[in-house]
């Protein structure tokens, strides 16, 4: 009951007409920035974090909530439309809403696409008004020690579902753990990797490392393979969707939130798994599987329901423990830094006004998404027709004029274009650019969680490991890297048993 008073007073303060006006722009510039080719919701949120600074911190969020939706929608829009998925987790909606595109139902695939995530947000922002404060006030009590372990946690899943391979996950955690070491020691003051600039001693601000990696990297990368006649866009007319669309949509559009929610609220990489699990579910499920791989609306409505609700699920950990396991996510806990505020247990006590407004803000800008994108849905298709010369040169642009915005130094757009270098090279080399984020945000809490820990134990590794909830993170910890291996060695058993059981048959 005290959740339902606390969101009804966010609501008041969500619904005010200047704080709607925020969510609307926001919503906006998100499905704007990333319907662009290439961009995602991290992408978007990272470009776009220096246009909120000049907000007071409840306004900033709430047009943080718009950007964070309207984003994930333009990320799946050029997954349907160009097959070009703005984000790892629209990749699947590319499977069967770009075919529904060839075959000129473009409208149909944007708008299945459209109500999957107004439907999967509104679900999963309510298990998390239902569930955030409960998991609050159970890390009150975390201490040291099993912070550090949720950390190692949340990297080595990071590191663990993303990319191909494993080796180069942990190379993209390093490069990151490294960047994160920049800085004056805070328990020494000793400079580390400042190279004597009086301008690293505060460290390398997030926002250019979020910018510089994706913005930069993914620009620098498009020119390096950029041809001079490029696809036209697919034109799409009015959304709307007939009632035997909607009959084979509403049962995927209800099943992915149920999917999605739980992955996205422990650490475990993002959406990229829950919606191929709900694009395997659905197919499965479906009576019209032959129209599968040739534009089945339910593989577009259910893995988007499924993508939605488990971007509301990365709020959990997020704001209850300040462990950011998606990109977007991190990027919105840089913003929390920047006003001052550090989102974890006690947040739900100290700034309960503005984490009560931004979840209905959620909710009220999952609502504008749906109002505003059915019919704007052509002119996004038109945005695509953008030449992608002038295209990237714009993003450049922004980029380059948003962190220069962070300090106001000309040293910053050097560390952009360094990081973005690095960003293209980790592209060339197929590292995954997630691990790196989040290792630059959690790295430096966690070497001090690490530090905290030896202190309270004098120095013994044991104090690492003296409690029971450490204990269990670390054995979930070894079971997801000892896991290729048990399933490699379960694998060659049953090779092995089948093998012998024709050779029987043979002999027989």
């Amino acid at each position: 009951m005290d959740s339902l008073n606390l969101l009804l007073g966010g609501f008041a303060t969500a619904l005010t007409p200047m704080n709607l006006v925020w969510a609307a722009i926001g919503v906006l510039l998100g499905t704007a920035i990333g319907v662009l080719p290439g961009i995602g919701p991290a992408m978007a949120v990272a470009l776009l974090l220096p246009v909120t600074y000049a907000l007071e911190p409840t306004g900033a969020f709430i047009m943080f909530a718009g950007i964070y939706f309207g984003g994930m929608f333009g990320g799946s829009t050029t997954s349907i439309l160009l097959n070009t998925p703005g984000e790892s987790a629209a990749v699947v909606a590319a499977m069967e809403g770009n075919p529904m595109a060839r075959k000129g139902r473009g409208a149909q695939a944007l708008a299945a696409a459209a109500i999957g995530h107004f439907i999967g947000a509104i679900i999963g922002i309510t298990l998390l008004t239902l569930l955030a404060p409960t998991v609050a006030s159970l890390a009150v009590n975390i201490g040291a020690p099993d912070y550090l372990a949720i950390m190692v946690l949340a990297f080595i899943a990071v590191t663990s579902v993303l990319g191909k391979s494993r080796v180069r996950g942990f190379a993209s955690l390093l490069i990151g753990l490294t960047v994160g070491l920049i800085g004056l020691d805070e328990m020494t003051g000793q400079q580390r990797l400042t190279f004597g600039l009086l301008h690293l001693a505060d460290g390398v601000d997030v926002v250019i490392v979020a910018v510089g990696l994706f913005a930069i990297g993914e620009s620098l990368w498009v020119a390096a393979h950029l041809r001079r006649a490029g696809g036209e866009a697919i034109p799409v007319g009015r959304p709307w969707l007939g009632a035997e669309d909607v009959r084979r949509a509403w049962k995927p559009w209800l099943r992915g939130p149920l999917i999605g929610f739980p992955f996205g609220a422990i650490p475990a990489g993002g959406a990229e798994i829950p919606t191929f699990l709900s694009y395997v579910a659905e197919r499965k499920l479906s009576k019209h599987r032959d129209e599968f791989g040739k534009g089945a609306i339910e593989g577009v409505a259910g893995p988007e329901a499924t993508a939605s609700a488990s971007a509301a699920g990365t709020m959990v950990s997020m704001l209850t423990l300040g462990l950011p396991t998606t990109a977007v996510a991190a990027v919105m806990l840089a913003a929390f830094q920047q006003y001052g505020i550090q989102p974890g247990p006690l947040l739900f006590e100290r700034e309960s006004d503005l984490v009560w407004a931004l979840i209905a803000s959620m909710f009220i800008g999952s609502v504008l998404l749906l109002v505003l994108n059915l019919p704007l849905a052509p002119v996004w298709a038109k945005l695509l027709q953008i030449p992608r010369p002038y295209l990237y040169a714009g993003i450049l642009f922004f980029a380059s004029v948003g962190a220069y915005a962070v300090g106001g130094e000309p040293l910053d757009l050097l560390l952009l274009f360094i990081i973005g270098l690095i960003g293209f090279a980790m592209r060339r080399y197929g590292l995954p650019v997630l691990p790196a984020i989040i290792a630059v945000i959690l790295g430096p809490t966690a070497e001090q969680q690490l530090r905290r820990a030896l202190q309270i134990s004098d120095g013994h590794v044991s104090g690492l490991v003296n409690t029971p909830f450490a204990i269990t993170v670390y054995c979930v910890v070894a079971l997801i890297l000892l896991w290729p291996l048990v399933s490699r060695v379960i694998s060659r058993r049953r090779t092995q048993a089948l093998r012998s059981q024709d050779e029987e048959r043979v002999d027989a």
